[in-house]
C-alpha cells in the first residue's frame, strides 16, 4: 500500500477552544446520525475517548465496527494497523478514517515485509526440512498479515497468543487443512517466526514450558538474523527484534521499588514487557485481563500497573475504592496514539459533512483476502486465552 502523509490541519482547528472543539463534534456527530461509528482505543487520552461510541482493544473495536448495520464511515482513534484491521474486517463500501495519518506504531514498523519475505527466505534454505509456521501479532501492517496468511499461519493477540502458539506447534494450518495430496512427515521439526514483538513471543513461549535457549532473536538488520545455522536450526521459537516503545520503558527494579513504597501492592504488567519484568510481577495479561481484573478486585486492592498510563489513570478515576498506580513514574505514554486529538476528530468529521473523506485507510484486494485468512484462522482456533503464568510444555511434534 502506497504510504499516506497527513496533510496540515487548517489553523482554525488549532485556534479552537476545548469547549468549541466539543460543541462542534458534538454538532457533526448529530447530523451524520447512524450513518457514523467512533472507535477509541484504550490507550487514547479522555479527551477523544468521551466521543467514542465503543471503547476496546484494537481488535476489538474492529469486531465491533463490522457488527454494526448500514454505517457509511468508521472513525478509529487508534493507530494506523487499527485503522487497517477495521478496513479489513468491515463491508467493502465502509469507509475507514484515521484522523492523524501520523498515528502510527513503531512495533509495527519494526517488522516491514520486504525484511519479512527476506528473512522467510533465509529460513527455508537453512531450516529447508523442518517447518517453520510464521505468527505475527495484531500489532502489525496488513501485508505482514498478508503474508502469514499465505504461508500457513495465523494472527493473535495479547489475550490468545498461547492458543494461537499452541495451534502453530501442531503445524498450523498444514496441521489442520489439505496441504497438497500429500501429507506432511509426522515427525517434521515445527519452528515457528514469531513478529512484531519479541517479548509477547518470548513471555508466552516461556510460559507454555519453553526454556529461553529454544529461543533466538532475528535481527533484520543482519545476515541470518545475527544467528549461526546451528542456532536457527534448533530454536523453537525465532522472535523478530521488535517491542512496544511503551511497555519497553518498565524495568525489573521498577517492580522492586513499587513493592518497597507499598508492601501490599499486586503488580500487573502488560505481556508486552521485558521478560525480567514478567517474571518479577504478580499478574500479566492483556489490556483486557488488566481491566477485567481491576473491576473484579474488592475495595481496598492495591494495584501497580505497568502499562499505557492514560489507561492507568483512567481505571484509577473508575475505581476510587482501590489504589492504582503506574508501575514506574516515567513518561510511559503512547506518543503516536496521542495524536489523535480533539482538533484533527473534528476536522475528520466536518470534512465528512461535507461529504469529504480524509485520511481513508484502505487495504488492497490482494492484502484484504489473505489478512482475512489469517484472522480467520485465529477465530477457528479452541480456546479462550490464558494470562502469562507457569504452564507445561507442549511438544513440537506433530502426534
Amino acid at each position: 500500500m502506497a504510504k499516506l502523509w497527513q496533510q496540515p490541519l487548517p489553523q482554525i482547528y488549532n485556534e479552537l477552544s476545548d469547549a468549541e472543539l466539543r460543541l462542534r463534534i458534538e454538532a457533526a456527530r448529530e447530523q451524520l446520525g447512524e450513518k457514523l461509528v467512533i472507535l477509541g482505543h484504550h490507550y487514547q487520552q479522555d479527551a477523544v475517548i468521551d466521543f467514542a461510541d465503543f471503547v476496546g482493544d484494537s481488535f476489538e473495536l474492529s469486531r465491533k465496527a463490522a457488527e454494526q448495520k448500514g454505517i457509511e464511515y468508521v472513525i478509529f482513534c487508534g493507530v494506523h494497523f487499527m485503522a487497517e484491521s477495521a478496513d479489513i474486517l468491515t463491508d467493502e463500501q465502509v469507509r475507514v478514517i484515521l484522523p492523524d495519518l501520523g498515528a502510527g506504531c513503531s512495533m509495527a514498523d519494526m517488522a516491514n515485509i520486504d525484511q519479512t519475505h527476506e528473512a522467510w527466505e533465509q529460513l527455508q534454505e537453512t531450516c529447508g526440512d523442518q517447518l517453520v509456521v510464521p505468527i505475527t501479532y495484531m500489532n502489525s501492517s496488513a501485508a505482514i498479515k498478508a503474508f502469514v496468511g499465505e504461508n500457513g499461519g495465523a494472527v493473535c493477540t495479547s489475550s490468545n497468543c498461547r492458543n494461537v502458539l499452541e495451534w502453530a506447534l501442531k503445524g498450523g494450518a498444514a496441521g489442520t487443512e489439505q496441504s497438497g495430496s500429500a501429507a506432511r512427515p509426522k515427525t517434521k521439526k515445527i519452528k515457528i517466526l514469531f513478529f512484531p514483538d519479541q517479548h509477547l513471543g518470548r513471555n508466552t513461549a516461556h510460559a507454555m514450558g519453553y526454556p529461553l535457549d529454544r529461543m533466538v532473536v532475528w535481527d533484520p538488520t543482519q545476515d541470518l538474523g545475527g544467528n549461526s545455522i546451528h542456532d536457527l536450526r534448533e530454536a523453537d521459537f525465532v522472535l523478530w527484534k521488535g517491542h512496544c516503545s511503551v511497555h519497553q520503558l518498565f524495568r525489573p527494579e521498577h517492580v522492586d521499588q513499587v513493592r518497597k513504597q507499598f508492601p501490599n501492592v499486586k503488580v500487573m504488567v502488560h505481556p508486552e514487557c521485558r521478560f525480567e519484568v514478567v517474571q518479577k510481577a504478580d499478574l500479566a495479561g492483556s489490556t483486557a485481563y488488566i481491566v477485567q481484573q481491576i473491576r473484579n478486585a474488592p475495595p481496598g486492592s492495591e494495584w501497580a500497573v505497568g502499562t499505557e498510563v492514560h489507561l492507568i489513570n483512567r481505571l484509577a478515576q473508575q475505581h476510587p475504592e482501590q489504589k492504582i498506580v503506574v508501575l514506574s513514574d516515567c513518561q510511559c505514554l503512547c506518543t503516536t496514539m496521542y495524536r489523535i486529538d480533539l482538533p484533527h476528530l473534528c476536522w475528520a468529521l466536518e470534512n465528512l459533512l461535507d461529504d469529504k473523506v480524509v485520511n481513508e485507510i484502505k487495504v488492497d484486494a490482494h492484502t484484504r483476502q489473505w489478512a482475512t485468512v489469517a484472522l480467520e484462522r485465529m477465530l477457528a482456533i479452541k480456546g479462550t486465552g490464558n494470562p502469562i503464568g507457569k504452564q507445561q510444555p507442549v511438544g513440537t511434534t506433530v502426534d
